[in-house]
C-alpha cells in the first residue's frame, strides 16, 4: 500500500506564484519560500469587492480514536470538492508541531490524495515560524531571569514566578526542572519547567492577534509572575515586549502553500487544542475571508475541545461568525466508542455502531448548543460496510443531520463533492444564529462550570479552595471577563482518557488554573493532561531518514 509521501509525491507542484494567482493575491502581498511556499502580507491584500467576505467553514469531529478520524484529511478533500464545483474556495489549516511528527500522532498535512504539499516541508519547520514563537517565548524568560539577577528593581517573588520556557519537542525530562545551579553567577535558583511550544501563549497570541500593532499590545500584557503583594508583573514592565515583537514580525505572516488538487492553503499557526486553544491563526482566517467565496478551517481535536474553543475563544475575540460545521466521523471509530478493540475494528459489528453512535450525537448536540448549522462526514475507510455505513446514516437522521459518505482520500476532491454541496447549502439557507456558549461577565469558575455540564455533561467540578481563590485574584486583577481555555483529554468528554462514548455525571477534576493575559484567556489545567507530553515507547522518529536517493522516509 501507497504511503501518503508516496502519494504526495505523485503530484507535480505548481509554482507558488501560480496558486497566490488563483486565489487572487498580488505579487506585492507575496515573499516566496523557495518555489513552493510564500509569506502573504495581509496588508498588501486587496480590500473585498463591495465589503463581501466569505463564508467561514468548520470542520470538527467526534472523539478521537487509535482508529483515527481524519479531520484534516476531510478539511482538505472539502476544499478541493468545493473548488471543483465551482465554488471559490480557500483552505486554512494550522501548522504541525516537530513533537508529534518524532512522537506517537505523526504529521498534519492530510492524508492520501487530500493533502496540503509540500508535506515534508510543512512537517519539519516550515517557514520558521514555531521556532521564532519559541526564540521569543525563550527570550521573556532570559530576561525575566535577568532582571531579577541584576536587583529585581521591580521586586518580583521569585516563588511566584509563573513564565515557563518552551521547546517544540515532546521531552517528559524538562516538564518540572530545578534551574539556576552552580554558584551566584548562574541566577537565583528556583522550581521552573518546559511546556511545548505549541502550548506557549506566545503562540496564542500569534493565532489570535488581528495585526501586527495588536500583536504588540497582546505581548505588552503578558504577565511573567507577581511581586509579594501578587501586582502583576508584565512583559511590558520587564522592556521585553518590543524584541519579542521583532522576532515575530515574519512569523505573523501567514504562509500561503497549496492542496494536491492546485488550490490554495493558509497554513498559520499550531496551538493544541487539549492543551492550548487549537485553531489556525486569525489573520490567516480574515485574510481568506476577504478573498474566496468560502473558508474550510478546522478545529483541533473533537469538537467538545477544538470546536468549543473555536466558538469562545477564536470567534469571540475575532468577531467571526462561522456559516456551517461539519462532524467527522467514521465507523471504526464509532465501533472503538462501542466498545471493540482496535485489532477486532475490521470485522462488521452493527451494533457496535449503534452503542458508539452515542458519541456522534453528543458532538451533534454540542455544535448546536452555538447555533450552529451541521453536517456529518463519514471518513470511508476500506473495511467499512453498507451496512455500517447506513446504521451511522440512519442514527444522524434520526437526529434530524445528514451524514454524507465521503472517498476524499482515496479520490480526493472529487470524493466529496456531495458534502461540498451540502456544505454549501447550509451556508447558503441564511445567517447561522451563532452565540458563544457563555456571556463575558459569568465569573470564571462559572464558565468552566459552564462548559463542563453543557459540553461534557460532567456532574461537577472539583476546585480545590486554592484554585478558586487564585481565581477570585484573576477577577480582582481585572480579567474576569475573559472565556476560559479548558485544558484536558481529548479521548472523552470526562477528563478520565478511558471514559469512551458519552459518559454523563462525572466530575471535572481542575489540577490549576493559569492566566494568559495577553492571549485573552484563564486556561484550567484538568486531570492529568499534560503541557509537555512525553513520547511513546516506539517514538515515530525511529522509522525516519533517507532513502537510497536521498528522499525522507517514514513521515506521515
Amino acid at each position: 500500500m501507497q504511503t501518503d509521501i508516496d502519494i504526495a509525491r505523485q503530484y507535480p507542484l505548481q509554482p507558488i506564484a501560480a496558486i497566490a494567482a488563483k486565489a487572487g493575491i498580488p505579487d506585492s502581498a507575496m515573499e516566496p519560500y523557495g518555489r513552493h511556499k510564500a509569506k502573504i502580507d495581509p496588508a498588501a491584500l486587496p480590500l473585498p469587492q463591495g465589503g463581501k467576505i466569505g463564508q467561514l467553514i468548520l470542520v470538527t469531529a467526534i472523539s478521537p480514536t487509535p482508529a483515527g478520524e481524519g479531520k484534516t484529511t476531510t478539511s482538505v478533500g472539502l476544499a478541493d470538492a468545493l473548488n471543483l464545483t465551482g465554488r471559490k474556495t480557500m483552505l486554512c489549516l494550522r501548522e504541525p508541531s516537530l513533537g508529534p511528527c518524532f512522537g506517537q500522532k505523526g504529521g498534519a498535512t492530510g492524508g492520501g490524495h487530500a493533502q496540503v504539499v509540500p508535506m515534508e516541508d510543512i512537517n519539519l519547520h516550515f517557514t520558521g515560524d514555531f521556532h521564532a514563537v519559541t526564540a521569543a517565548h525563550n527570550l521573556l524568560a532570559a530576561m525575566l531571569d535577568n532582571h531579577i539577577h541584576w536587583g529585581n528593581a521591580l521586586g518580583i517573588d521569585v516563588r511566584r514566578v509563573v513564565w515557563r520556557r518552551v521547546i517544540d519537542m515532546n521531552d517528559r525530562a524538562l516538564r518540572q526542572i530545578v534551574q539556576s545551579l552552580g554558584g551566584a553567577g548562574n541566577g537565583f535558583p528556583r522550581e521552573s519547567g518546559f511546556d511545548i511550544t505549541v502550548a506557549s501563549e506566545v503562540m496564542a497570541i500569534l493565532c489570535l492577534a488581528r495585526d501586527p500593532a495588536d500583536l504588540r499590545d497582546r505581548l505588552r500584557r503578558i504577565v511573567v509572575g507577581y511581586t509579594r503583594d501578587r501586582t502583576p508583573v508584565t512583559a511590558h514592565d520587564l522592556k521585553a515586549d518590543g524584541a519579542m515583537a521583532v522576532l515575530l514580525a515574519e512569523a505573523i505572516k501567514p504562509n500561503l502553500v497549496q492542496t494536491l488538487g492546485g488550490n490554495p492553503a493558509f497554513i498559520h499557526g499550531g496551538p493544541f487544542a487539549n492543551i492550548a486553544h487549537g485553531c489556525n491563526s486569525v489573520i490567516a482566517t480574515r485574510a481568506a475571508l476577504g478573498l474566496a467565496d468560502y473558508v474550510v478551517t478546522e478545529a483541533g481535536f473533537g469538537a467538545d475541545l477544538g470546536a468549543e474553543k473555536f466558538f469562545d475563544i477564536k470567534c469571540r475575540q475575532a468577531g467571526l461568525t462561522p456559516a456551517a460545521a461539519v462532524i467527522v466521523a467514521t465507523v471504526r471509530a464509532l465501533k472503538m466508542n462501542g466498545g471493540v478493540a482496535k485489532a477486532d475494528l475490521a470485522h462488521e459489528d452493527v451494533d457496535a455502531v449503534n452503542r458508539g453512535a452515542v458519541n456522534l450525537v453528543r458532538h451533534i448536540e454540542n455544535v448546536r448548543q452555538f447555533g450552529v448549522p451541521v453536517v456529518v462526514a463519514i471518513n470511508h475507510f476500506g473495511t467499512d460496510t453498507d451496512v455500517e455505513i447506513d446504521a451511522l446514516r440512519a442514527i444522524a437522521a434520526t437526529h434530524g443531520v445528514q451524514a454524507i459518505l465521503c472517498r476524499h482520500w482515496a479520490e480526493g476532491g472529487a470524493g466529496a463533492t456531495e458534502l461540498a454541496d451540502a456544505v454549501a447549502a447550509l451556508a447558503e439557507a441564511g445567517p447561522a444564529q451563532f452565540a458563544p456558549l457563555y456571556d463575558d461577565d459569568l465569573p470564571l469558575l462559572d464558565k468552566i462550570k459552564t462548559v463542563a455540564s453543557r459540553l461534557y455533561r460532567a456532574g461537577s467540578v472539583d476546585a480545590k479552595p486554592a484554585i478558586i481563590a487564585q481565581l477570585a485574584r484573576f477577577e480582582a486583577a481585572g480579567f474576569g471577563h475573559l472565556p476560559v481555555c479548558i485544558a484536558k483529554t481529548q479521548y472523552s468528554f470526562s477528563t478520565d482518557p478511558t471514559m469512551l462514548g458519552a459518559p454523563t455525571g462525572h466530575t471535572v477534576h481542575i489540577r490549576e488554573v493559569r492566566l494568559a493575559a495577553g492571549a485573552g484567556f484563564v486556561v484550567a489545567v484538568c486531570g492529568e493532561i499534560m503541557t509537555m507530553p512525553g513520547l511513546p515507547r516506539v517514538p515515530a522518529a525511529e522509522a525516519i531518514g533517507f532513502d537510497d536517493r536521498g528522499r525522507i522516509e517514514g513521515l506521515f
